[in-house]
């Protein structure tokens, strides 16, 4: 990444400035080397570049020559920099084919990356950005489970894996923005009511508010935008013991970012903390079982079986229809309007005005 700093685009070895003071000073390696009590073949080596200048050698050498043991070890320190940022643009190199498989664009354009049009720039801010030094430890992390207690599952058999890690990565460090104090179950159980409310109510503020509650349980919620070609609807994880809800609003609809709320609740309370859930997303080890628990809490909470059948029961159902057995219910026209058109069974003309835009702070 371009920080304006200024790099030598070459520096030589130490040796080359000791072998020109011995000539200076009309003396060979060998009597060099008697002087400072060092062997020859380490005083050569040194000369050939193929040898560091040690803390004690620049000690020694500054008796000799005359030269300060500062000089050496900066010199010293000044080429073993220049040599690991030549090793460090090797690994650059190698990583651009794999960086331009991630939606660079978008995720400068959401300031996930720094601004550049240096491919050579982008690609090493990406390996910043996931805190990794080279491209194969991404595909360790992600790919081959390397590292289980952290990344439970591959993305190596989902489509876009690189969008979503992306995603998930972003979740990441914004999740470790968050201070949150110790995860309680019973808390987080007791504030499910207060969750509904803010649901049914939906006001501007609903995820400062939504935030703030779970937050007083231990549980972080973050919103994280989509990425092209990764139309993921949100994802539950645990870090470090804290339970951890990244959510999109994909669909730009309440009833559908409640549902996935209170799905990603779902898991938190009913599932271990090994567990990774990618909503909306088909990877070969998924626990359908854990998927349909977690919908079954959602649907619970938010509109019941019987209470859908007490709704079919009605004579007609329309828009006034809705709002009453939204008020008895104690939940949104959102929530009644968005089942009963999944279902099919009312027009998606029908009830459109209740159906709120999700807009975060």
């Amino acid at each position: 990444m371009s920080n304006n700093q200024y790099f030598p685009q070459s520096r030589p070895h130490p040796g080359e400035t000791l072998e020109d003071k011995l000539e200076e000073m009309g003396m060979g390696p060998k009597e060099f080397a008697l002087r400072t009590g060092k062997p020859e073949k380490t005083i050569t080596a040194v000369l050939k570049g193929e040898s560091s200048i040690t803390s004690d050698m620049a000690v020694q050498f500054e008796n000799v020559t005359k030269i300060p043991a500062h000089f050496w070890m900066s010199h010293q320190r000044g080429y073993d920099e220049y040599i690991s940022r030549l090793k460090h643009q090797e690994v650059i190199d190698a990583a651009l084919t794999w960086a331009k498989l991630f939606p660079l664009a978008a995720m400068i354009k959401q300031q996930w990356l720094p601004f550049t049009n240096n491919e050579t720039e982008k690609t090493a801010s990406l390996l910043a950005f996931f805190g990794f030094a080279n491209h194969t430890a991404w595909e360790d992390y992600y790919f081959n489970q390397q590292l289980k207690v952290a990344f439970r599952i591959s993305l190596s058999s989902i489509n876009e894996p690189y969008s979503i890690s992306a995603w998930l990565r972003r979740g990441e460090l914004q999740a470790t923005e968050l201070k949150t104090p110790e995860y309680s179950a019973k808390k987080f159980k007791a504030a499910l009511p207060e969750l509904k409310t803010l649901m049914v109510k939906h006001p501007k503020d609903f995820f400062k508010q939504l935030q703030s509650i779970c937050f007083q349980a231990g549980v972080k919620v973050v919103h994280t935008p989509c990425l092209p070609k990764a139309m993921i609807s949100g994802s539950t994880r645990w870090i470090n013991d804290t339970p951890f809800i990244q959510l999109t609003g994909r669909y730009n609809r309440n009833d559908s970012f409640w549902f996935t709320f209170f799905h990603e609740a779902g898991h938190i309370l009913l599932h271990g903390k090994k567990d990774i859930f990618l909503e909306k997303i088909e990877y070969s080890d998924k626990d359908k079982i854990k998927e349909d628990q977690a919908d079954k809490f959602a649907e619970t909470w938010l509109l019941t079986e019987q209470e859908e059948a007490e709704i079919l029961r009605a004579d007609q159902l329309n828009e006034q229809v809705i709002r009453d057995f939204a008020l008895k219910f104690n939940t949104h026209p959102a929530i009644i309007i968005g089942r009963l058109q999944y279902k099919k069974i009312i027009p998606y003309s029908l009830g459109r005005e209740y159906l709120e835009p999700v807009v975060f702070e």
